[in-house]
């Protein structure tokens, strides 16, 4: 698991047998506060971008010491590069979906997301910026559509913490055009007028349609079907936007939402001090399903009787679990539904494709 912080620095921690939780690295990654940081697939190693309030973004990557070298057996992280595009506050990154190959994206309070590819997965310290896409709001969270499928082109959310109420279509959501190479505006949500926190797009596991969850003054849940497309259209597909789940449990903002592997469970987590799971029934009827204070122990319901926690995170972290038993994650372990991939110190890099040489 990786931290960030205002204190300017970066922790990654690693999970012990009997369950502990510890820091085995910490180092000061940038000049400002520290507001995101994400993980690349461990197919390409154990990588790690953070973004800042300083306008940059870094990519670090875990390097385990060689036989001959002082530090035998012992990791540490280098920074690979810095991102220095920006000319303001750099408030989300997220790596592309791996099937994309190797691609960061960032977006800044200048409202311009910017798309960067390192060509060889080699060499970590070059990226060439790829795409610059200009919201005309300031930006504050990026999301990525996982979706593998052929049918559906590369496609991002991107939230705007604007202030201003007045003016709608806080989330924005774009699509690539295979025809112009180029991101084009697919749809914005006009619904979402107040300031976005956070976004995420539910992992896709076959569907046709597209889940996306909001984190603003609730919790929004929305669900984007693409329109069938003419043979002669050339613009971006077109979505047609329902609003399945809207909770004000949390009574404050909500700061952070996010899905377990399978898309069956939502976390949220607001200023209240507590982490709610979110959970739909086979109708689609999304309910609040457990409540945890902020030291990890259940809230008792408002009806005096505890929340039916136990049951429902414990199946999903099973079901969880089974999915992952197939990913080259790395460590063996129990997870939470919705943690980053795991480390893996010492085996060397996979790749999807055999280098030619």
């Amino acid at each position: 698991m990786a931290t960030c912080s205002s204190d300017q620095s970066v922790k990654v921690w690693d999970k012990s047998e009997n369950g502990e939780w510890h820091c085995t690295a910490s180092w000061k990654t940038h000049s400002g506060s520290v507001w995101r940081v994400t993980w690349a697939h461990p197919e390409f190693g154990q990588v790690l971008a953070s973004c800042s309030f300083d306008r940059t973004a870094a990519v670090w990557e875990e390097i385990v010491g060689e036989s001959n070298d002082k530090q035998r057996g012992l990791s540490h992280w280098i920074k690979r590069t810095t991102l220095v595009d920006s000319r303001t506050s750099v408030t989300d990154v997220k790596f592309a979906p791996k099937h994309m190959g190797l691609m960061l994206t960032t977006c800044s309070a200048d409202g311009v997301v910017r798309i960067y590819e390192a060509p060889d997965v080699m060499n970590l310290s070059q990226w060439s910026l790829q795409h610059e896409i200009s919201c005309k709001l300031s930006c504050s969270c990026i999301s990525w559509n996982p979706s593998s499928s052929r049918a559906h082109p590369p496609m991002f959310a991107v939230g705007s913490d604007d202030s201003n109420v007045t003016y709608g279509g806080k989330v924005q959501i774009y699509e690539y055009n295979e025809n112009t190479r180029k991101y084009a505006k697919a749809e914005t949500l006009m619904t979402v007028t107040d300031a976005v926190h956070d976004i995420a797009f539910a992992p896709n596991l076959g569907r046709s349609f597209h889940v996306l969850a909001i984190a603003t003054k609730d919790v929004r849940i929305f669900k984007l079907v693409p329109m069938r497309k003419e043979s002669t259209s050339t613009g971006p597909t077109k979505l047609e936007v329902q609003i399945v789940a809207q909770f004000d449990n949390h009574n404050s903002q909500v700061w952070r939402v996010s899905w377990n592997i399978t898309s069956t469970l939502l976390a949220s987590s607001g200023d209240d001090g507590c982490v709610r799971l979110w959970k739909a029934n086979y109708m689609d009827n999304w309910k609040c399903t457990g409540i945890l204070k902020g030291d990890g122990s259940p809230l008792t319901g408002s009806s005096g009787q505890p929340t039916a926690m136990s049951t429902v995170v414990g199946s999903s972290v099973q079901t969880s679990q089974n999915a992952l038993n197939g990913m080259s994650a790395g460590r063996i372990g129990k997870r939470a539904p919705f943690a980053p991939p795991l480390r893996q110190l010492t085996s060397p890099k996979i790749y999807q494709h055999p280098a030619n040489y």
